[in-house]
């Protein structure tokens, strides 16, 4: 088999799901896919404006692909129905944590309980508990607001009660309950028990007992409501956490200081020797950067691409970053309407990733 990419078959893994984003890698042999919207038949129309009249089902959900065949298109509602945006397991304590992205509106970080160890039967099962971070002692903790250098908090969980909502609505008739009042329904659970606050999380990775999670737009100044916000829930231009499932402490491990710094972290990986491999998501140039768990800021690669016909397409983001099995080969995905993927490998040591 060649180390060097060789396109062996290919197949329809799922389909019949909306909006999927980022999702993440199981240690069993899946990956968990992730809807980012709320759409539904029981709901208003989104950002979009489009209607939701013709839909047949409801969609915010997460979903299992097995690596080597096809999906059963069952959604594991128990893990809740939001605005999701990447996963990553800890099979050492057995949750699956979830990321927001909720444009407008505060987001928050969750973690997923199954009923069944999937390490032992290799998949997913629904029916189990969904909770929400809060800080200790700080209800409500606007951790998207600027955090001192390497802030870090002692966390607890808080249930989620309803984590699928259905809300009523007639067949072939436009929805009462508004996407809004949709896109928040799990999250105000949380947070009348006093979640925390986050901005527009997005990729997550699990490393040695760490998840690493991003918010693309934590890090200015506090926002003054839960939403919703015009330009996105958030001042600044970006945050990069760890929590450590086995203490349960929150870290905050970078928080940039301007744009021209790290502008708007997206998705995230680690390489076999634990750096931080995070895409940027800007109006502007977008980097792939590296990032020490320490702390330490570097750059990797800047999407410098024209079109066919001499566009600048130089604000295209990365995202998809994952490494092969091996550590020999990093993929990554230029996300637009004229999508790409490129194959990359080298000295990643030498670079110091």
């Amino acid at each position: 088999m060649t180390r060097f990419g060789e396109v062996r078959r290919s197949w329809t893994s799922l389909n019949g799901t909306m909006m999927n984003c980022s999702g993440g890698r199981m240690p069993w042999g899946s990956w968990i896919t992730c809807e980012e919207t709320v759409n539904g038949p029981d709901v208003g129309p989104d950002y979009t404006g489009a209607p939701n009249v013709s839909l047949t089902k409801r969609h915010g959900f997460v979903f299992e692909v097995p690596a080597d065949g096809r999906g059963d298109r069952q959604p594991v509602t128990a893990a809740g129905r939001f605005c999701h945006e990447s996963v990553a397991y800890d099979p050492r304590g057995g949750h699956l944590y979830l990321t927001e992205d909720n444009f407008g509106y505060a987001s928050g970080f969750y973690r997923y309980t199954p009923p069944q160890d999937p390490m032992r039967t290799g998949r997913l099962a629904d029916g189990g508990r969904l909770q929400m971070l809060a800080v200790r002692g700080r209800p409500n903790r606007n951790l998207a607001a600027a955090q001192r250098r390497h802030a870090t908090y002692r966390v607890e969980w808080v249930d989620v009660d309803d984590p699928a909502p259905a809300f009523p609505y007639t067949p072939g008739q436009p929805a009462p309950t508004s996407n809004d009042t949709a896109l928040t329904h799990v999250a105000r659970q949380g947070w009348a028990q006093g979640a925390a606050y986050f901005s527009r999380l997005e990729g997550a990775v699990y490393d040695d007992g760490v998840v690493y999670f991003t918010s693309t737009q934590g890090g200015g100044a506090a926002e003054t409501s839960v939403g919703p916000i015009v330009d996105g829930y958030g001042n600044g231009h970006g945050q990069v956490w760890a929590y450590d499932c086995r203490s349960q402490v929150l870290r905050l491990v970078y928080e940039s200081p301007g744009p021209d710094v790290l502008d708007f972290p997206d998705n995230v990986t680690t390489s076999p020797r634990g750096t931080l491999v995070v895409c940027e998501d800007n109006t502007s140039d977008n980097f792939i950067r590296g990032l020490t768990p320490r702390g330490d800021l570097f750059d990797i690669a800047l999407n410098r691409l024209t079109s066919s016909t001499g566009a600048d397409r130089s604000n295209d983001e990365f995202a998809g970053s994952t490494f092969s099995p091996d550590g020999h080969t990093l993929f990554v995905n230029i996300q637009a309407s004229r999508g790409m993927t490129f194959a990359i490998w080298g000295d990643w040591a030498r670079l110091g990733v």
